[in-house]
């Protein structure tokens, strides 16, 4: 660097992951070998979202600045050789959105330095990011404690001459998670036919949206569970649960440019049906206090979901298997799918066990689960899927980027326009509304 030999920024404390209204406070580093002429020396603190038609493309289509703030620290002198030190200390507004990356745009946030020299001279320049996290209060959405459900109903041929009737019926426990809680979801097949179906699938999906001129839908599978078919003329039952992982909150509150949504989809390959249920991923769970109770999930006669124990496993069924009070009155039968599999397996084809010692945080952010780990003392930090926040620290040491191989999706694909896409959680509630009030 010829006569810089360090030009650095650091954050008190290390801190690299903020909340709105903070301060961001630090201190820029320069050494020199030889004594150094500037004009100014100048630190920028920086919040934008850039979104783009190509993928990983850094030349953005459409832009949108949340702040821009510049604050001189010296004016106009020398550096002689040596260490200097410049403080600086900036306030981010309080409605800047979460960051987020990813393949069609960025919501980024750092913090640049410069050093301005006399003409024909170079100038010197040094950045840093970090990240913002905007908690998202599940508190405050409407009916988030109660179920999600959703029904369909499908006629189908087979053997050329004969047609069946198929009924779907899936529910979820809430509307609202957090990292690290467990989606409960129960499922429901009336095969009246004389066919075998096919197998059951239930996936965690992302839609993130980037609204250029023509709108992106990037989907991606976050986790899927398959269970197995119903017989001929059967009635059965699926309980299975989906551990949320480390994953960008829903919607992006203060972003222009980037929405985020979340649905399960329970599908079954034949014949095809597939029923939705929108839900919503935050930072502060749903507070099910005795004053709000955990809303009962009236899928068997007499029995209800409790809430999740200290530790749960993927592919772990509720027991108590009981009947519908409906089918109870009328005598049918109820048979149980078994699982076949489950994406949130450890390659030793383990269920992946979550407990509440295995979170770890930084100040101020939602608590991301880790995982499985042979070295107790090893740190339980993840990158979140979608990188909100890859980077976490402790104490009094150098961020360092993470990962867990678990939370990666089975499946990620990026579609122009997805022929249907999925509903967002205020669709779903204003058509079950309707529905509800075209039968009254």
């Amino acid at each position: 660097m010829g006569k810089l030999q360090e030009f650095d920024i650091t954050f008190t404390n290390n801190k690299v992951v903020y909340g709105p209204g903070e301060s961001i406070s630090g201190t820029v580093k320069i050494r020199t070998g030889n004594a150094l002429q500037y004009k100014a020396i100048k630190v920028n603190c920086q919040g934008s979202c850039g979104i783009s038609n190509k993928a990983n493309d850094s030349s953005w289509t459409l832009e949108e600045q949340y702040f821009n703030s510049t604050l001189s620290v010296a004016d106009k002198g020398t550096l002689v050789p040596g260490e200097h030190s410049f403080p600086f200390q900036f306030l981010i507004p309080v409605a800047a959105p979460t960051s987020f990356e990813g393949p069609f745009g960025k919501i980024i946030y750092r913090v640049r330095a410069a050093i301005d020299t006399p003409r024909f001279s170079k100038d010197y320049k040094a950045h840093r990011p970090f990240y913002l996290l905007n908690l998202l209060n599940l508190n405050e959405v409407p009916d988030i404690e109660h179920p999600s459900h959703a029904v369909t109903t499908k006629k189908f041929s087979y053997l050329l001459v004969k047609t069946g009737t198929l009924m779907l019926k899936a529910r979820s426990d809430m509307r609202g998670y957090i990292p690290g809680q467990v989606i409960k979801l129960a499922t429901e097949i009336h095969n009246k036919s004389g066919k075998d179906t096919g197998c059951v699938l239930a996936s965690l999906i992302q839609k993130v949206t980037y609204k250029t001129k023509r709108p992106m839908f990037d989907l991606r599978t976050i986790a899927e569970v398959e269970g197995a078919g119903v017989k001929a003329g059967k009635h059965a039952e699926w309980k299975e649960q989906i551990i949320v992982p480390p994953l960008p909150q829903s919607a992006l509150a203060g972003c222009s440019f980037i929405d985020i949504d979340y649905f399960i989809q329970v599908s079954l390959r034949s014949p095809e049906a597939v029923v939705t249920l929108p839900i919503y991923i935050g930072n502060i769970a749903v507070n099910l206090s005795p004053s709000r109770p955990m809303p009962s999930t009236p899928i068997h006669c007499g029995a209800t979901i409790a809430p999740s124990a200290a530790g749960v496993t993927p592919s772990a069924p509720p027991v108590e298997e009981e009947l519908d009070e409906g089918l109870c009155a009328g005598g049918m039968v109820s048979e149980e799918i078994p699982t076949k599999s489950h994406s949130q397996q450890d390659p030793s084809g383990q269920p992946v066990t979550m407990s509440p010692s295995a979170f770890s945080h930084a100040p101020g952010a939602a608590l991301p689960p880790g995982h499985r780990r042979p070295n107790a003392s090893a740190p339980l930090f993840c990158v979140s899927t979608g990188a909100t926040i890859p980077f976490f620290t402790e104490g009094n040491v150098t961020p360092v980027p993470t990962s867990c191989s678990l939370i990666l999706p089975p499946e990620y694909s990026s579609w122009d326009y997805p022929h249907e896409p999925p509903p967002t959680y205020e669709e779903s509630c204003s058509s079950a509304n309707s529905s509800f009030n075209s039968r009254q």
